[in-house]
């Protein structure tokens, strides 16, 4: 009984105007204790699942700030004719630093999330200690490609013969990243209910998405979440590549890698290892794209040793 009052409190976030926008935050951990925030995947994702596994794990020993992104399921709707783009994200990043009158934290970037942090670092370098990329993506064409080549695999094992090879052509194409990711998201459909396989590697912890919103809910915020991936890919801004930006970030860095991943290929990890000035990695051996929950007390665990470790 006492779990469940926990998670029944915790689950309990606020709407707080953000350059103008209500964003969905939640917060845990003595004000005392270094803080983190954590930018989810997607783009859109949202970050429950991050919540629903990591909240009491991580809240029991840093600040944890957890959000939806601005446009994101439980934050503000973006509005038709609304300028978005995002430099959005990334601001709304050093606002909130700001609004918590926090001097420096750390980020946890999943997915997309670590292409947001990236970019954040790059942009407040002195507003971040430590970054932890949790499978993230730095280049959107080199991650489509991976990402196709995996679900051909996939479906050719379950007898999607003309889709698999449909799907190794693409990967190989010469056409746009928009027509990369769009292509993806289209083939892995066909996956259905299997889809999910591209990603997860450890099905031993499911996330529980139906006991704090119903079906119409969740419906609404991922319309809301649909439309701020529309409005990023029409931009294009997400299609540039930010593997040179690596380099020119000084702070420490942690690529956590699921092994069975295909998110953060073989060339992205590679620019990581050579480009990265104080960078490490560590992999996670029984997970795919998701060791926060796929993984979740050595995710935890590599999390608090990396953040409280000195920085030489």
């Amino acid at each position: 009984m006492k779990e469940k009052k926990f998670w029944e409190a915790a689950m309990i976030g606020e709407l707080i105007e953000i350059r103008g926008k209500k964003l969905y935050v939640e917060t845990f951990g003595e004000k005392d204790l270094p803080a983190v925030l954590y930018l989810h995947g997607g783009p859109g994702e949202g970050s429950h699942d991050f919540y629903y596994h990591q909240a009491k794990r991580l809240g029991e020993h840093v600040r944890l700030i957890i959000i939806d992104q601005r446009g994101v399921c439980r934050s503000e709707g973006i509005e038709e004719g609304e300028e978005f783009g995002l430099r959005d994200l990334v601001e709304d990043c050093e606002a909130l630093r700001d609004y918590f009158g926090i001097e420096r934290w750390s980020v946890i970037g999943h997915s997309f999330g670590g292409f947001l942090a990236l970019l954040y670092a790059s942009s407040y370098p002195g507003s971040i200690d430590k970054i932890i990329f949790e499978g993230p993506t730095f280049d959107f064409e080199l991650t489509s490609r991976s990402l196709i080549r995996k679900t051909s695999c996939l479906l050719e094992k379950y007898g999607q013969r003309d889709l698999a090879e449909q799907g190794r052509e693409l990967a190989e194409a010469d056409v746009s990243i928009r027509e990369l990711t769009e292509g993806y998201m289209e083939l892995s459909d066909h996956l259905g209910e299997r889809r999910m396989e591209i990603y997860r590697h450890n099905h031993d912890n499911p996330t529980d998405y139906e006991s704090y919103h119903s079906e119409e809910e969740w419906d609404e915020f991922y319309d809301r979440s649909d439309f701020h991936f529309d409005l990023l890919r029409e931009e294009g801004e997400v299609f540039r590549s930010l593997l040179p930006l690596l380099s020119t970030v000084p702070n420490p860095m942690l690529l956590a890698l699921g092994k069975y991943d295909a998110t953060t290929c073989e060339k992205q990890i590679k620019a990581f290892q050579h480009d990265a000035p104080n960078g490490e990695v560590t992999i996670f051996e029984h997970s795919g794209h998701t060791p926060h929950y796929e993984e979740p007390d050595a995710f935890k665990e590599e999390v608090l040793r990396f953040i409280k470790e000195k920085t030489a």
